[in-house]
C-alpha cells in the first residue's frame, strides 16, 4: 500500500492544451486528464458500451466531493455534475480520455451512495447496479474511492470496499483512496485521518494488490498532481 500524498501542485501549474510537458510526469498526467470529454450515460449496466479500453471508476458517498474531485482532476468546471443537492446523479456517466480520434482510457462516474433524501427503492437499485459493475465490468482497471477525510471510512464506504475487495485483492483492479476535503483539517487531524484510513485498507491489502491513498483538496489543489499521475500510469501499457 502506497501513500501518494507528497506534493501540493497549484492551479497555476496546470498545463494548457498543447503544452510540452514531456519532462514533468505530473504535468503530462494533468494534460492527459484535461482531455476528458463526455461519452455516454446509462442507468443499467447492459446499457454501457463494451470497449477495449482501461476504465477507471470514481465512487463515494453522495457528499464526499466526488464530482468536484473529477472536475478538479480534469481541470474542467462542469464535466461531472456537482449538484448542491447530494444524491442527484442517478446514472453511470462515461468520459473518454486521450486523442479525440483514438481514445486511450475511460473515466466512469458512478452515482453517489448513502444520501438520506434518495428514495429507498432507488438506493437498493443503485446498490445492485454498482455492486454488479464493480464485480464484473470487464474493462475495469482501477477504482478511485472518495472518502471524506473528516469522517473516515463510514459503514457505507466499507460496504463499497467489500464489493471491490475480491478484484483488488487478486490484483486485477487497482485502488486509490482520496481523502477529500483535507483542507478542513489541521496537520495533526490530517495525519490521524491518513493513518486511520491506512488501517482500514490494510485489512484488504494483499501481496498482489495495488492500493494507494492520498489526502486530497479540490479547494487547495493538493494531491491533484499525484492522483493524476497514478491514474495515468494505470492506463499505460507495461513499459509505456
Amino acid at each position: 500500500m502506497t501513500d501518494q500524498n507528497n506534493s501540493d501542485p497549484r492551479a497555476k501549474d496546470h498545463p494548457s492544451v498543447g503544452e510540452d510537458t514531456t519532462d514533468d510526469p505530473a504535468k503530462r498526467a494533468l494534460a492527459w486528464a484535461h482531455t476528458a470529454r463526455f461519452l455516454t450515460t446509462a442507468s443499467q449496466l447492459d446499457q454501457l458500451p463494451q470497449v477495449e479500453l482501461p476504465e477507471i471508476a470514481f465512487v463515494g458517498r453522495s457528499n464526499a466531493g466526488k464530482s468536484t474531485a473529477i472536475n478538479t482532476l480534469t481541470q474542467q468546471k462542469r464535466l461531472a455534475f456537482a449538484s448542491k443537492t447530494p444524491g442527484r446523479t442517478q446514472h453511470i456517466n462515461l468520459f473518454e480520455l486521450g486523442p479525440k480520434l483514438a481514445a486511450d482510457a475511460l473515466f466512469a462516474d458512478l452515482p453517489g451512495y448513502g444520501y438520506a433524501a434518495v428514495a429507498r427503492g432507488a438506493k437498493l437499485r443503485w446498490q445492485r447496479v454498482m455492486a454488479e459493475y464493480l464485480e464484473v465490468r470487464r474493462g475495469l482497471t482501477g477504482v478511485v474511492l472518495m472518502v471524506d477525510s473528516r469522517l473516515g471510512f463510514t459503514e457505507l464506504d466499507r460496504q463499497l470496499l467489500d464489493f471491490v475487495s475480491p478484484r483488488v485483492g487478486n490484483g486485477s483492479v487497482k485502488l486509490l483512496v482520496l481523502l477529500t476535503k483535507s483542507d478542513k483539517l489541521n496537520r495533526r487531524e490530517a495525519q490521524a485521518s491518513l493513518e486511520a484510513a491506512q488501517a482500514v485498507l490494510g485489512e484488504v491489502s494483499t501481496e498482489e494488490s495495488d492500493i494507494g491513498i492520498s489526502l486530497f483538496s479540490a479547494l487547495k489543489k493538493s494531491g491533484v498532481g499525484d492522483a493524476a499521475q497514478v491514474l495515468h500510469a494505470w492506463t499505460r501499457p507495461p513499459g509505456g
